[in-house]
């Protein structure tokens, strides 16, 4: 399964809309005023399915993950002087890749690849490419990719 990671231009508080292959929109994700960065996940019916929320008063960048009112896992960045690191504590994944130029690989526990992501340049906003093997995945890749996503942003600002 293929989609389409896109940021809506003009968005205050970062809202997206993910497409599949056909150009179908999957899932919007809106961006809420809150202390801290705050994305809420709706399926194409605009049901909530998710949210990612920035965890204010940490040293570093962290984002937690929950599936409707459940937490599910978080990324926080982890102190280096160098090359970011992240700790991730979501479904025993873990990510390897280019994250300076935003293209990387989730893998799962036993290392099976989940999915990959790759940011296409030339875009006028963000827009990222995902590939991921399992349909049943793609919720969770995409509230992975989005707190990535949060804290690049905030990282680079």
């Amino acid at each position: 399964m293929k989609l389409l990671f896109k940021q809506r231009m003009f968005s205050w508080f970062g809202s997206y809309d993910i497409f599949n292959e056909a150009g179908e929109t999957v899932y919007t994700v809106k961006g809420q005023l809150a202390w801290g960065q705050c994305f809420k996940i709706f399926d194409a019916y605009g049901r909530e399915l998710g949210t990612v929320r920035q965890k204010i008063l940490t040293f570093l960048p962290k984002y937690e993950i929950y599936k409707g009112e459940s937490y599910v896992g978080c990324i926080s960045r982890e102190f280096t002087f160098f090359k970011p690191k992240y700790n991730i504590d979501f479904n025993g994944w873990k990510v390897e890749g280019r994250f300076l130029e935003w293209d990387y690989k989730v893998y799962s526990s036993s290392g099976d690849e989940i999915a990959v992501v790759a940011k296409e340049i030339w875009k006028w906003t963000d827009t990222y490419s995902i590939t991921v093997g399992d349909p049943d995945n793609a919720l969770r890749v995409l509230m992975l990719v989005l707190a990535i996503d949060a804290e690049k942003a905030v990282r680079n600002n």
